[in-house]
């Protein structure tokens, strides 16, 4: 609960405003623009375009992520002193991968009340359409930008059970979906482009023809990535033995991704379970008469 610092401190309203199509805000949106004080904007140009459009004279100041700390102690003493501040960023909801967090965790700590005004979201917009059937997902934001610590920070995500939703730059999208199909495999992912614009675009489709569409076309706006977990059938077995053939038959994975899951599903050292999944492989390969190339290689890191 806010505890208010005294009765004359203003309010900080976090005002979602569109991320593409400037008829998608709201009226309360649009009245909050109207009443404030002040519009903290994270680029006072672009913004200034919205203002026109709604016909708002309200005074800007600029909140952008480089003087971000400045900029928040400035606006958190005039808000003491009572004046009312919208915060919006460049579109969408401030704070979601955008400048606010840091803001908003001031004004908590100085007292003064913080109102959200909802509205748009490329978040939100992306998954009302990408047909997330579970209604969970795990949402990443920007993935790095270096390409080391994005193969990294991709391979982590292999054996996430949910939907990941990352967003992405026009220059890049083309190398987030190279590394994606690299690190995940060829799974099934939703591209959203240009959301509520003139231009945008929307597939469903495979990492690889994904990667096919960006490598062949110029990619402009921001993008929302969907990806969707790998899909795989129900283990069957009485025991670990029986599983672990079933793992080798069926799963497609390699001996230690079937040992590392299998003890994690079980609750066993996944030591014991390598040692019984290299015989039974071992003997797969006998009967086949065919060499095996990857259990010399294989270890239980």
């Amino acid at each position: 609960m806010q505890k208010y610092k005294t009765l004359n401190t203003g309010t900080l309203y976090i005002v979602a405003t569109p991320i593409g199509n400037l008829e998608d805000i709201t009226f309360r949106a649009v009245r909050i623009l109207k009443e404030a004080d002040l519009i903290a904007a994270e680029d006072t140009r672009h913004t200034k375009k919205l203002l026109k459009h709604y016909d708002i004279q309200t005074k800007l100041i600029s909140y952008y992520r480089e003087k971000e700390y400045e900029r928040a102690a400035e606006i958190i003493d005039k808000l003491l002193t009572g004046t009312t501040v919208a915060l919006v960023s460049d579109a969408g909801t401030p704070g979601i991968s955008d400048p606010g967090a840091i803001l908003v965790n001031l004004a908590r700590e100085a007292g003064i009340k913080v109102c959200p005004i909802p509205g748009s979201s490329a978040l939100t917009t992306a998954i009302s359409a990408g047909g997330l059937e579970a209604g969970t997902f795990l949402f990443l934001g920007f993935p790095p930008s270096k390409s080391g610590q994005r193969h990294t920070f991709l391979r982590r995500l292999a054996s996430c059970e949910h939907p990941v939703i990352l967003y992405e730059s026009p220059r890049r999208i083309q190398s987030l979906l190279s590394d994606a199909l690299i690190a995940l495999g060829d799974r099934q992912a939703f591209w959203g482009r240009e959301l509520t614009k003139t231009h945008e675009e929307l597939h469903k489709n495979s990492l690889k023809e994904l990667l096919t569409l960006a490598s062949g076309q110029v990619n402009r706006g921001e993008t929302v990535l969907i990806i969707f977990p790998e899909k795989i059938q129900r283990a069957v077995g009485e025991n670990i033995d029986e599983l672990l053939v079933w793992y080798r038959d069926h799963s497609g994975l390699s001996l230690k991704d079937a040992c590392r899951r299998l003890a994690s599903d079980l609750g066993l050292s996944r030591s014991d379970v390598y040692r019984k999944a290299l015989a039974i492989w071992q003997a797969r390969d006998e009967n086949d008469h065919t060499p095996s190339q990857t259990l010399t290689n294989e270890n239980t890191t």
